[in-house]
């Protein structure tokens, strides 16, 4: 019995015209490669200059969010998740970029939505019922400008169900994370190839199964949301803003605004576990001007609020005011800046790389007698 080749080699082309062909067509491939532009990085900013440099204050000279990964925003009610999630999405329209909001919860409001420049007419807005709907539309989005960022938004995860939900036949959830992790498979590298930014709020449950030293709340929905999220950013619990108003002859205090921690629970772009605070004013939204005076002051100690060397007020409504009014906004924002970077500075690993050649006689990056000596004087 006799086997022939169903596609027999070329007889007529010899081996070396082949290997000539293939060495051609590689040359030609690499000077095609090498026209092409390197795009820079996408950033966005979340509108707090602190929280900016606790996401990437290391690798972007102002910090920010990089396009092309998903974001888990998770904490207890009321601490500014939403908030956060329209703060960088009238940023992102802005900048003449591409929105999709989906709100499974049914409860986004566009009059608040308005502060940050979120309209509905602007962005393509949803309330899908399943994790399907969700993670199917992404995959299939076409943005009107193709040109500018292409940001998607879910407030929140925990409200989305299930077809089996939906239909009463998984009445326990538990099919729920199964889905995310099947969904977030195949979204993953959507999101890397187009260049896409995912931010999706999550709620908290109460882990029973903590005991005493392990971690008390959970983002629900499963493993999987944390494991594909390149950056998890956990609030804390909302501290209440008060404000008190002389009317008539009587005092009268109201809350105007919340202040929350945001931690960086996980990251894929720098160093995580460093934390800022992002103050949140109702009729304003995130006070970054705030948030940079108290900074600098605690930070120089000084007994006013200032910008460089300009001494502003002991007043922190005054000294809004004045920054507002000369516009010291940026000049402020620099001043933030270089601080943080003097302190993380402090807390960078001064030593020679671990793989540096035998040979290789660089100095260390540092003094350690000097150090010494100076220790020995503080003592």
């Amino acid at each position: 019995m006799r086997f022939q080749r169903r596609n027999p080699p070329n007889q007529e082309v010899s081996l070396d015209e082949q290997i000539s062909k293939r060495i051609e067509q590689a040359k030609d491939k690499e000077k095609e490669d090498s026209k092409k532009e390197v795009c820079p990085a996408r950033i966005i900013s979340t509108g707090s200059t602190l929280l900016d440099l606790a996401i990437s204050g290391g690798i972007y000279p102002e910090g920010g969010i990089p396009f092309g990964i998903m974001v888990e925003v998770f904490g207890p009610s009321g601490s500014g998740k939403t908030v956060l999630l329209c703060e960088i999405a009238g940023r992102v329209l802005r900048e003449g970029g591409n929105v999709m909001f989906h709100d499974p919860e049914g409860r986004l409001n566009f009059q608040f939505a308005n502060l940050f420049g979120v309209e509905k007419e602007k962005i393509s807005y949803t309330m899908p019922n399943t994790i399907s709907e969700v993670f199917r539309s992404i995959r299939q989005w076409e943005p009107e400008n193709p040109d500018g960022p292409g940001a998607i938004f879910a407030d929140s995860l925990a409200a989305l169900s299930t077809e089996m939900e939906m239909e009463d036949e998984d009445k326990m959830g538990m099919r729920r994370a199964k889905e995310f992790s099947e969904e977030l498979r195949k979204t993953c590298r959507v999101l890397a190839t187009k260049g896409y930014l995912l931010i999706c709020s999550n709620q908290i449950r109460q882990n029973l199964e903590a005991g005493p030293f392990g971690q008390k709340y959970i983002s629900p929905g499963g493993e999987a949301i944390g494991f594909y999220s390149s950056l998890r950013l956990r609030t804390s619990k909302p501290k209440p803003i008060k404000q008190e108003k002389i009317i008539g002859s009587k005092t009268i205090s109201r809350i105007v605004g919340v202040e929350v921690q945001i931690e960086v629970f996980k990251s894929s772009i720098w160093k995580p576990f460093r934390s800022a605070p992002l103050t949140i004013l109702y009729d304003y939204g995130i006070d970054d001007i705030r948030e940079n005076l108290q900074y600098v002051k605690e930070m120089t100690g000084s007994q006013v609020y200032c910008v460089e060397d300009e001494k502003l007020s002991k007043s922190l409504e005054k000294s809004i005011a004045i920054v507002e009014k000369r516009g010291l906004q940026n000049a402020l924002k620099q001043q933030v800046i270089r601080i943080w970077n003097e302190v993380e500075d402090q807390f960078t690993v001064k030593r020679l790389p671990r793989f540096a050649n035998s040979s290789d006689t660089t100095e260390l990056p540092y003094d350690p007698g000097k150090e010494e000596e100076e220790e020995g004087q503080q003592e």
